[in-house]
């Protein structure tokens, strides 16, 4: 159990978290900073109405006593602010939360993966299943999509706002030769995430099929957070290399753009989490190490490809018209096998969202239908 609690002996006198035994103090300078009263913050917006940055670094409370039922904390302040605070919203500050379900890593026995129908999508409390699955999962499969010429900016903005390329707001992905991507030939695709030459890198990607008369060209999904955990696992060091060591990655097509970005493969967020991979092995150059470094770093390396393109990890399947997958680019590596296009023709739509629409979305319906 956790609570709030005041030391009132002590002097200045100190608020307190107890949580399995343990106490925690809460500096006065972070508790000034999480005042809701009007005067400090907008409640409409949230936002501040004062600079935390300007307080005083030597500030203290000078007063902190509950109301009569201790549904609330009276807090008076050295720099003259005194203001009341919920304890309950002072133990849910102590985490620091994107307010959306953890990812759960999947191999290629995931049953059932999340499929659903899109005519479903239409309804929020469905809408708010799938994201809460997209985000945990990293990707979704839908069936019954509307498949007219634009139809994939329709089915993109139901989750998020779609982001325009040097490819345009969509790209078309058949067969062509002389095409300016090896997505656009027949040929095989390993696994891999879409434009890592980027800043930032497109987080997700819609991909929707509107004719396959084909019996090749099969989808491959695999989740780098399940593969990444057994590179972890299996060398520590090498997983630190790859999340640390700077990788060039570059597009070029003719006079139209030049895009170089320089990033890890291994992505870590601000809490030295996993959330991802930057992986193409036609666009990667790594640094000038030495020869030790090169080759341990390379060991590594090949170790995740290898386990990318492992069975135990992937998910392969059709995808016939009206069908769409939605995945997360950073988490999710997709490919594809190759296609005969004299079996007929074999036509996807793709486009592209940033992450933080589907994530948005989701905290929005959370407060309609629960987390």
């Amino acid at each position: 159990m956790t609570a709030i609690d005041i030391l009132s002996s002590a002097t200045p006198p100190q608020v307190v978290m107890r949580q399995d035994g343990a106490t925690t103090i809460l500096p006065a300078l972070w508790l000034r900073a999480r005042s809701y009263d009007p005067s400090q913050r907008d409640l409409v917006t949230g936002q501040r109405l004062m600079n935390p940055h300007q307080l005083p670094t030597n500030l203290q409370l000078t007063e902190a006593t509950w109301n009569a039922d201790r549904s609330q904390l009276h807090l008076a302040f050295s720099d003259g602010f005194a203001g009341d605070f919920d304890p309950q919203e002072l133990i849910a500050g102590t985490v620091i939360s994107e307010e959306c379900p953890a990812p759960q890593p999947w191999t290629s026995d995931l049953s059932p993966p999340p499929i659903y129908a899109w005519s479903d999508l239409a309804q929020d409390a469905v809408l708010h299943r799938a994201l809460r699955d997209f985000i945990t999962r990293g990707f979704l499969l839908v069936h019954g999509s509307p498949t007219q010429a634009d139809s994939i900016l329709e089915v993109a903005r139901r989750f998020g706002y779609v982001r325009d390329t040097n490819f345009g707001a969509f790209f078309e992905v058949y067969s062509r030769p002389g095409s300016n991507d090896l997505a656009y030939r027949p040929v095989p695709l390993g696994p891999h995430t879409d434009n890592p030459y980027r800043d930032p890198v497109p987080g997700i990607q819609v991909l929707q099929c509107l004719q396959n008369e084909t019996s090749g060209g099969l989808s491959t999904l695999v989740d780098s957070l399940a593969v990444a955990a057994q590179v972890r696992a299996e060398d520590p060091e090498g997983f630190a290399l790859l999340s640390k060591v700077p990788v060039r990655f570059e597009y070029r097509d003719g006079d139209k753009a030049h895009l170089v970005a320089v990033t890890p493969l291994i992505e870590l967020d601000g809490q030295g989490q996993m959330t991802g991979v930057h992986y193409s092995p036609r666009l990667d150059d790594i640094p000038l190490m030495s020869e030790a470094d090169t080759q341990r770093y390379h060991a590594t390396r090949k170790r995740l490809g290898e386990l990318f393109e492992d069975p135990r990890y992937e998910l392969r399947f059709r995808l016939d018209p009206g069908w769409f997958m939605m995945f997360d680019n950073n988490r999710v590596l997709h490919g594809r096998t190759a296609f005969d296009p004299s079996e007929g023709h074999r036509q996807l739509q793709g486009c592209y969202i940033d992450r933080d629409g589907p994530r948005s979305t989701y905290r929005v319906l959370s407060r309609r239908f629960g987390a």
